[in-house]
């Protein structure tokens, strides 16, 4: 199956969301706003995010849709901190943003193959369903 421009579009945008939210967590817990001076092992919570990269670079759909589950953690620690910070609540908000953007897109780039293999499951159904149909279960 050839990506369409669409699917390009997301694929560029899980790309580049996933690796910036990589940089967002890191230059928030060293550099922005650390919990102690000179940086804190919060930093160590872009790791994760490393992982799935190679697979996103490859546009492979199964690292696309474990890493859209996986990255709502995010999601939800930005919505955290963005309600509950009250010196920097625009870096979880900033967080939020950039992971609802890779969910979109992840989900967006793997549309089209879902709908493509649940219409190759339907079909083989059918043949299945119609094969054993017959006397005997054979044609």
């Amino acid at each position: 199956m050839m990506p369409g421009l669409r699917q390009k579009i997301a694929w560029w945008g899980a790309l580049l969301s996933v690796t910036l939210l990589v940089a967002w967590c890191l230059l928030w817990e060293l550099v922005l706003a650390p919990l102690h001076p000179g940086g804190s092992w919060l930093a160590l919570k872009a790791v994760p995010l490393v992982f799935p990269l190679i697979g996103v670079i490859k546009r492979d759909l199964y690292t696309l849709q474990w890493t859209s589950m996986m990255i709502l953690v995010y999601f939800t620690e930005g919505v955290v901190r963005g309600w509950s910070d009250r010196t920097m609540p625009w870096l979880g908000w900033g967080e939020a943003i950039i992971v609802f953007v890779f969910f979109c897109c992840a989900l967006l780039y793997v549309q089209p193959y879902k709908r493509a293999a649940k219409k190759a499951a339907q079909e083989l159904l059918e043949k299945v369903t119609r094969g054993s149909s017959t006397p005997g279960g054979r044609r």
